[in-house]
């Protein structure tokens, strides 16, 4: 008798998160056992429900899915990971392998595709989206820093510099330096279309 796979399914759109459970429940051998709606909850559902594959949203409230994948490949290295996007970044796939994930697809792809995905990877294979492996390779890696990311990620919302620095700990000409390095590196005129850039790029 064949082993039943059990899902935990980590998508904050419920329509979405629904319409996935219900077609993969339409598989013979896999069982989505735990659904969450945030980023922060997925490693408790995945302790809980003895999980041996998560499927994970980029974009969700709490953390990251790319952040939830490393922290279940830490604590559950046994547990298969599949990122789910519905954003063709490169950024996010090579952001996402390094995570721990074993599968990087795009969430309109076909739901015989995201089965054979899940036994793929349970079989102990990568699954990764052709064009988005393409991309990836043309795009390169990240230019940016971590310190970086994270002042154009700060200043996404428009915060002034004395903002940012008092938001971040840091004097305001650390956070020129930070700003002006990472606009110089993407090639752009200011931090508003350096924050626009590096999200098209998925390096935020």
């Amino acid at each position: 008798m064949t082993r039943t796979i059990k899902v935990l399914l980590a998508e904050d759109q419920s329509m979405v998160r629904e319409a996935l459970a219900a077609l993969l429940g339409l598989e013979p051998d896999i069982e989505v056992v735990a659904q969450v709606a945030r980023g922060d909850e997925v490693l408790a559902a995945v302790a809980a429900h003895d999980v041996d594959v998560a499927l994970l949203d980029i974009e969700m409230p709490g953390c990251t899915g790319i952040e939830a994948a490393a922290r279940v490949h830490r604590e559950f290295p046994r547990v298969k990971l599949v990122v789910l996007t519905t954003f063709g970044r490169p950024g996010y796939l090579r952001s996402a392998m390094e995570a721990g994930a074993d599968a990087f697809l795009v969430k309109d792809a076909p739901a015989a595709q995201l089965a054979a995905a899940v036994r793929t990877v349970l079989a102990g294979e990568r699954v990764i989206d052709p064009t988005l492996a393409a991309a990836a390779l043309a795009e390169g890696a990240n230019p940016l820093t971590e310190r970086e990311r994270e002042v154009l990620r700060a200043a996404a919302d428009g915060s002034t510099n004395a903002e940012l620095a008092k938001a971040l700990h840091l004097s305001q000409g650390t956070v020129r330096n930070y700003l002006s390095t990472a606009i110089q590196k993407l090639a752009v005129r200011n931090r508003a279309e350096a924050v626009r850039t590096a999200r098209e790029k998925g390096w935020l």
